[in-house]
C-alpha cells in the first residue's frame, strides 16, 4: 500500500509541475521557493503544538488548494503560484515518507514515524 500512496504523491507532483508550465513565471523561481513552505517548521522553535500546527498549514493540500483557486477567481498569478509550491513540496514530502504533523513529537506523522522507531 505505501508504494501505491507514493506513486499517487509522485502523480500529484507531476499535476503540479504541468500546472506551473502555464503560469507566466521561470522556472528558477520555482526551484528556488520549491522548499519555502519548510519554512512552517520555525513553529517547532516555540514548542511541538505549535510546530505541528504551522507545519500542517504549510504542508496541507487543502491551503495549496484553496491559493491555487484564490488565484484564479481573484486573477492574482503569485497566489496561483503560491498554491503550486505547496501542493509540489507537500506532495514531494510525502514521496519522501513525510507527511502531517501531530502535536507529540515531529517524527510522528498521519503517514506513521519517520526514521527509526
Amino acid at each position: 500500500m505505501k508504494i501505491i500512496l507514493k506513486l499517487e504523491e509522485l502523480f500529484m507532483l507531476v499535476l503540479a509541475i504541468y500546472l506551473f508550465t502555464f503560469l507566466d513565471y521561470s522556472w528558477w523561481l520555482f526551484a528556488a521557493f520549491f522548499l519555502a513552505p519548510d519554512i512552517g517548521m520555525l513553529g517547532y522553535l516555540v514548542n511541538t503544538k505549535t510546530g505541528a500546527i504551522t507545519y500542517n498549514i504549510f504542508h496541507h493540500k487543502g491551503v495549496a488548494i484553496a491559493f491555487y483557486f484564490g488565484g484564479i477567481l481573484l486573477n492574482i498569478p503569485v497566489c496561483m503560484f503560491i498554491g503550486i509550491i505547496m501542493f509540489a513540496h507537500s506532495s514531494f514530502d510525502r514521496v519522501l515518507g513525510y507527511g502531517l504533523k501531530y502535536s507529540d513529537n515531529f517524527k510522528n506523522t498521519h503517514l506513521g514515524a519517520i526514521g527509526k522507531t
